[in-house]
């Protein structure tokens, strides 16, 4: 496993992330897995050099941060271990209970603390942009986080290019601290954040932390052009069938499969192995649910396409309306 800097910062990840939103006892989400059975994922992530993971308040209703302490507190030292969550989804009934307010941010934190057993986070991250509360009031909660011990370093996820320029710059014009990292959609089937958002991180030593790598498995073979859906996370995932239900995405999976065939590989490992070679990526974030899964990550860490190959996977490629930040 290959470690780096999160962004300009001296924080050091491993290339892959493994993400937590999959484990939770007790979850609602069909295809999610309990404890026990996340367990030996967990191991094999571990054992493969994986130090980086990432989940959520929202995720499960706080079982996955519940389950990510516990798990990874059997395997890595707290100063061993990257831990990032996030912040922003419904976790309590009323207006005050969800977005980027300083009531909501100063509350959910401590929350997500104590699900996780922790005293800190390593990377705070608010999930999504907050249209109701002024970003100067955001980021001023969100230094306190930081000044207080709660959190080491800060992110952000799914946004327009502009939102995160100016969050930046309100930190920057008021001595705040400033997001370290990007959790964005991209993928082989979604690449709209090459036009504005991966050059503004390229630029400003921003860390690229890409969720949804495998297009909710899309470009592991998971779903079929003519509707099929061959697992159960595949089969009852509405949000992923508002990102992906294009015609033209199903050419990008055959340029997968077509690469992988030649390889002797599986999908996924060339869909990974295509975001390692994408400027600005640090650490894809991968989910997990079978013992298959993590294999196929670390294994794409270690592969390298040629020049033709890449070319081949980005060929089939047509623009999409913006998708994710919803």
């Amino acid at each position: 496993m290959e470690y780096v800097n999160l962004g300009r910062t001296g924080l050091r990840v491993s290339r892959l992330c493994l993400g937590m939103m999959g484990f939770a006892n007790d979850s609602d989400r069909a295809w999610v897995i309990d404890e026990d059975a996340a367990e030996p994922i967990v191991r094999a992530a571990v054992e493969g050099g994986v130090t980086f993971f990432d989940t959520a308040d929202t995720y499960s209703a706080g079982g996955s941060e519940v389950a990510t302490g516990r798990l990874l507190s059997r395997y890595l030292t707290r100063e061993e271990m990257v831990v990032a969550t996030k912040v922003f989804m419904p976790m309590t009934p009323g207006e005050n209970g969800w977005g980027l307010s300083r009531k909501h941010i100063l509350a959910a934190i401590d929350a997500s603390l104590a699900r996780l057993g922790f005293d800190y986070v390593d990377l705070y991250q608010i999930h999504r942009w907050d249209r109701r509360t002024p970003i100067e009031e955001t980021m001023a909660a969100l230094d306190e986080v930081v000044r207080s011990g709660r959190a080491r370093y800060l992110g952000a996820s799914s946004m327009f290019a502009w939102q995160f320029a100016k969050a930046q710059h309100v930190a920057d014009q008021h001595g705040l601290t400033r997001f370290v990292s990007m959790q964005n959609h991209y993928n082989l089937v979604y690449r709209e954040e090459e036009r504005e958002m991966i050059p503004l991180c390229v630029d400003q030593g921003i860390g690229v932390i890409p969720w949804s790598p495998l297009a909710r498995g899309m470009l592991a073979g998971t779903r079929t052009r003519d509707g099929g859906r061959l697992t159960t996370r595949a089969g009852n995932d509405p949000f992923g069938d508002t990102l992906y239900n294009q015609p033209t995405d199903f050419d990008v999976v055959d340029a997968v499969a077509a690469v992988a065939a030649e390889r002797g590989v599986p999908m996924a490992q060339v869909a990974l192995a295509w975001l390692w070679h994408k400027e600005g990526v640090t650490a894809p974030i991968v989910g997990a649910t079978k013992p298959g899964h993590m294999e196929d990550a670390l294994a794409a860490e270690g592969l390298t396409l040629t020049d033709e190959e890449i070319a081949r996977l980005e060929a089939p490629y047509v623009a999409h309306p913006v998708l994710g930040h919803g």
